[in-house]
């Protein structure tokens, strides 16, 4: 858009609404501009939000499972060395 367009659309508005209701429309035209704005960076948020929680709970998953593998891991090595101990001592 050329600077003439934009006079031009200007020059029809004012003729339309007259020079006194301009102002007015311009600030109720800013107030919808501000919540479309805003209506937009709170749905960015959610889903920016979302995604995070989604990447922590695969993490959390990932550790656990590692975790459980190392328990696991562990329980084996004291299996091998405390099944002889068991079996040379009962009570």
């Amino acid at each position: 858009m050329g600077g003439s367009e934009i006079f031009f659309i200007l020059l029809v508005v004012v003729m339309l609404f007259g020079a006194d209701k301009v102002p007015e429309l311009a600030r109720g035209l800013g107030k919808g501009m501000r919540q479309l704005r805003d209506a937009t960076n709170e749905v960015k948020r959610e889903i920016n939000q979302s995604a995070y929680k989604k990447d922590i709970d695969a993490s959390v998953s990932n550790i656990s499972k590692d975790i459980k593998a190392e328990v696991d891991k562990l329980k084996e090595n004291v299996e091998e060395y405390t099944g002889p101990i068991k079996r040379t001592t009962k009570f």
